[in-house]
């Protein structure tokens, strides 16, 4: 069973009093809703030098390669200089020392890929995934636009595709939570079904093309409907640009209740799925953690950093925590 089959979407109900609407902020975002995340995106950081608790620093199994270099001189070596800088061929060729000069690469490229298929259209406590992969993204369209780079991306749901060109614009990066809103909001509990869904392989196909070397790639997804040439294409861009992949899941894939019946459909037939049955709760238990364990086995296979954000709680203070980052008590949040 995929939950891109579901069709009942009322697991946020039993946070209420009242069933969610199209118009609660946990179930569809709208572009003011993306655009208020511009301030609390300025304390994080998508560049190699970061806190020691990140998962980007290389104390741990990945890292960010971060920005290339640009040559800009060859000079005489003055006291000071940092002593790996020295050309030892030059210097051995004129008898005297020089060093290489670089300049950090500015304007890097970051491409964002955000799914926004009818599997995201689901959650059990806080939020849709749909609605957490929507914030997350706007948090790194503003901070990677913020320290300089160019921000664009990819948004795809089952019939829904845009592509906005990195650009150090602010623009570009309207243009891409424009997308990611009207993406979004076509997501409903009876939107027609679709023939067939996207698989997440067009999308970082379309990316490879895009990003030759050298970008900032983050993918933010429930990966569902991944498959052989799903690694192999995480692996080819993992080859030549920094690729993060930011897998969002439920709660209710870490742990389903014994006991918990649901209705499931496809818009056509339906099945009743009863947990009690310890075949049913064991089938369904290996395949929500079997995804995430896939994912997380390219991270130790590539070296590429994995962010595992989960819908069941706020967006900010996970990427607080993963990136290192001290809770943010001054706003009362974690």
């Amino acid at each position: 069973m995929r939950d891109r089959a579901a069709r009942t979407r009322s697991g946020l109900a039993a946070q209420s009093s009242k069933p969610p609407s199209v118009d609660d902020p946990r179930v569809q975002v709208s572009l003011e809703q993306l655009r208020a995340f511009e301030g609390r995106a300025r304390a994080l950081r998508f560049l190699p030098s970061q806190p020691a608790a990140s998962v980007f620093n290389g104390r741990h199994a990945s890292r960010l390669r971060g920005r290339g270099l640009n040559f800009e001189e060859l000079r005489n070596y003055l006291p000071g200089d940092d002593p790996r800088t020295i050309d030892w061929k030059v210097t051995a060729r004129t008898g005297k020392p020089h060093v290489r000069i670089y300049s950090e690469e500015r304007d890097r490229p970051a491409l964002i890929i955000v799914d926004q298929r009818m599997s995201m259209f689901f959650g059990t406590r806080h939020a849709m995934k749909s609605v957490t992969a929507a914030e997350i993204a706007a948090l790194a369209a503003f901070r990677i636009l913020d320290q300089g780079d160019r921000v664009g991306g990819i948004v795809f749901g089952d019939d829904f595709a845009a592509e906005i060109k990195p650009k150090a614009t602010a623009r570009a990066r309207d243009q891409f939570l424009s997308a990611i809103a009207r993406a979004n909001q076509m997501l409903r509990a009876d939107a027609p079904v679709v023939g067939t869904p996207t698989p997440l392989n067009i999308p970082l196909e379309t990316a490879a093309k895009i990003a030759r070397r050298n970008h900032l790639i983050l993918v933010i997804s429930d990966f569902d409907g991944i498959d052989e040439k799903t690694g192999s294409l995480v692996g080819r861009l993992a080859k030549t640009n920094d690729l993060v992949l930011c897998p969002v899941t439920d709660p209710i894939s870490q742990e389903i209740p014994a006991g918990l019946k649901l209705v499931v459909s496809d818009g056509n037939l339906q099945i009743e799925l009863d947990t009690a049955s310890g075949e049913t709760h064991r089938s369904l238990s290996e395949y929500a953690s079997g995804r995430l364990s896939e994912v997380l086995s390219w991270q130790k296979t590539y070296g590429l950093p994995v962010l595992p954000l989960s819908c069941g709680e706020d967006t900010v203070p996970q990427l607080r925590r993963l990136t290192g980052l001290a809770p943010n008590r001054k706003r009362g949040r974690q």
